[in-house]
């Protein structure tokens, strides 16, 4: 009986999260068509990038290579936090957003 309820639970698990999945882009067709990134359209948005020193899925150093490759108007760093940056350090999060939304609106 108990390998019938554990084998229910599974197929559960994997129906449910099958269910959860989503394919890419629905308007990756639409972006295939887009012109590449512009001064005037990409360019003229102020960008700040937050660098979160414990991110494992996109390390610091690579975080660094973004950056350096895709300039940006300010760099912002929030200490002890991991990628999802708004769980392990929300406060410092919100300060964060807080001080670019007032420095640039």
């Amino acid at each position: 009986m108990t390998k019938l309820i554990n084998r229910f639970v599974r197929l559960q698990d994997v129906t449910l999260a099958g269910s959860l999945l989503r394919v890419s882009s629905m308007f990756v067709e639409d972006l295939q068509k887009q012109q590449p990134f512009t001064e005037g359209r990409y360019g003229s948005v102020r960008k700040v990038y937050v660098v979160v020193n414990q991110d494992l899925a996109i390390p610091e150093g690579f975080q660094r290579w973004m950056i350096g490759n895709s300039p940006v108007d300010e760099v912002k760093e929030i200490d002890a936090a991991d990628h999802l940056v708004m769980l392990s350090r929300p406060d410092e999060l919100a300060r964060c957003l807080a001080d670019i939304a007032e420095s640039y609106a």
